[in-house]
């Protein structure tokens, strides 16, 4: 099979078949089973393994596939088969997750996986289908800016339809080291998702041209991205506002487990002394390391269950004296609905106190996570053994969405609890744009892949939004991240301590920051236009 060519083009350029070109290695020349490998290997450029040139060279080879397949159809089908691998081994820490609960058998992690994967996979295959169709009968190098424009749509709706699953996209592997933007650095005038079409656009006009055999302008190619990703980032400016962010190091077995809430606790107060007297301090707890209820209210047995003394008053005027004067601290937080004497629901929340132990605000995370903070289709899924990851059948009810807390000489702090910090472009109330986004997190569900995928993804939203992100978790990797982007300090994983350190100073509104996603699709209407009016120039 020749590649597809205009039929009015000139023959003098005329390229080899594709197959010509691929290795034949037994059952390894079919194109289904190229698929499946090359997405296994694109998922490689994810941290915490970060092998993005290989990352980029199986996409290249993906791109080369679609091109040389025989129809729309084919290409959707190898674009799912992709998307297996692709999703099936870069989201291998999810199986992790089912080993901290006891309502369902362990090994139903492996099978999770998979399972999840057969829905992501939907999204390259419409990337793949829809370039194809773009680019029939037309010349093959058409198709890195058709892919591209096609897969920056794809990872767009993949981050909102069905309430969204946005983690890990592709453009993130264009993130540099950690005092490194990378070429990531475009993302205030692109975002995410148009990242990612930038990444598959490098990676597919990297593969042309090694397929016509022009290696010194690869290896010119390959110079420039290497210099582009390591390239320094100049000083930046220093803010004021001390922080102290506390990683105690809980264990996921310990949390939601009463014989240990008082020692967490002791643990998390340890942490937060002041190391002066009178300074004026932000104080971050994570999410889940704190176990008692801090609103009134409830009823008194929901109360005697976290606390000795049963109050919550007694549990704000102890952590006021953990943190010392002139403090304000934001922690996460359980918050009940209670209705005819008993909790209906439950928020995941953060709540700011001030240094006499009064409630200042709170947050309450909007964007929870299916199967993990509640059961979706619970009458149809309960009775066949299945619930949620986290302990409990009662299920969270989401908050209204970003909002900013007004903290006085403590900043306006934006709240994103945990996997929230993902979702590109939905993260800071636009109307209050907040001086810096507090995340905590509970990263011990996630084993050794998940925590630094997390840790990417703060700092993209950091570079898109230009404003700083800080992060405590339970476990790690809690971090102080500029609004550029580059991490300031850090707590690996499975390290006890604390990061003192000053809050860096926001940035003016990004473009992407003005705009939001649209801006992202804008750009993927560039990259689509390219394709198809380059085409009809060649054609003509």
């Amino acid at each position: 099979m020749e590649l597809a060519r205009s039929p009015t083009s000139a023959p003098a350029r005329a390229m080899p078949a594709l197959d010509a070109r691929l290795p034949r290695i037994g059952i390894l020349a079919s194109p289904a089973i190229w698929s499946i490998v090359l997405g296994v290997a694109s998922a490689s450029g994810f941290r915490p393994l970060g092998l993005w040139p290989l990352a980029l060279l199986a996409m290249g080879g993906f791109a080369l596939l679609i091109a040389r397949s025989s129809g729309w159809r084919q290409a959707g089908w190898l674009g799912w088969l992709f998307g297996m691998g692709h999703f099936t081994f870069g989201n291998n820490w999810i199986a992790t997750a089912f080993t901290y609960q006891s309502n369902m058998p362990a090994i139903l992690g492996w099978a999770a996986v998979p399972l999840l994967s057969i829905y992501l996979a939907l999204y390259p295959a419409l990337a793949a289908g829809a370039a194809r169709a773009l680019t029939a009968g037309r010349p093959i190098w058409a198709i890195a800016p058709a892919l591209a424009g096609t897969w920056t749509i794809a990872e767009w709706l993949r981050g909102w339809v069905l309430t969204g699953y946005a983690w890990n996209p592709f453009g993130i592997m264009l993130l540099g080291p950690f005092d490194r933007p990378g070429l990531a650095a475009v993302a205030p005038w692109m975002g995410t998702y148009a990242l990612s079409g930038l990444a598959v656009l490098i990676a597919a006009a990297i593969a042309l041209v090694l397929l016509e055999r022009r290696y010194i302008l690869a290896s010119i190619a390959a110079l420039l991205l290497a210099v582009g990703m390591y390239w320094p980032a100049g000083p930046g400016e220093t803010g004021r506002l001390q922080v102290t962010i506390v990683q105690p190091n809980l264990r996921q077995d310990r949390l939601n487990r009463p014989l240990f809430y008082e020692a967490n606790f002791q643990r998390l107060a340890r942490l937060s002394r002041p190391a002066q007297s009178n300074a004026t301090r932000l104080v971050l707890w994570p999410e889940s390391g704190l176990s008692d209820y801090l609103r009134e209210g409830y009823p008194q047995h929901y109360y005697r269950s976290t606390t000795a003394l049963g109050s919550p008053r007694f549990a704000r005027s102890r952590i006021a004296n953990a943190m010392g004067p002139q403090s304000v601290l934001m922690t996460g937080a359980v918050d009940l609905q209670i209705g005819e004497g008993r909790a209906k629901g439950a928020y995941n929340s953060v709540t700011a106190l001030g240094d006499d132990g009064a409630i200042i605000g709170g947050y309450s995370k909007a964007h929870l996570v299916p199967f993990g903070e509640f059961l979706p289709f619970r009458t149809l899924l309960e009775p066949v053994g299945l619930s949620r990851l986290v302990p409990g059948t009662l299920d969270f009810i989401a908050g209204p969405g970003p909002r900013t807390l007004d903290l006085g000489e403590h900043g306006r702090a934006g709240i994103q609890i945990c996997y929230e910090i993902v979702f590109s472009g939905r993260v800071v109330d636009r109307d209050a744009r907040p001086d810096y986004i507090f995340n905590p997190s509970n990263d011990g569900w996630f084993g050794r892949f998940g925590p630094p995928q997390h840790l990417a993804q703060a700092r993209l939203r950091a570079l898109e939004e230009g404003l700083p992100v800080l992060r405590a978790t339970t476990t790690g990797i809690s971090a102080v991240i500029d609004a550029r982007g580059l991490v300031h300090a850090y707590l690996p994983t499975g390290r006890m301590g604390r990061i003192d350190a000053v809050v860096p100073p926001a940035r003016e509104p990004t473009l992407f920051a003005r705009t939001g996603n649209v801006l992202s699709l804008f750009w993927a209407v560039i990259l689509i236009t390219l394709a198809i009016v380059a085409m009809r120039r060649t054609a003509g």
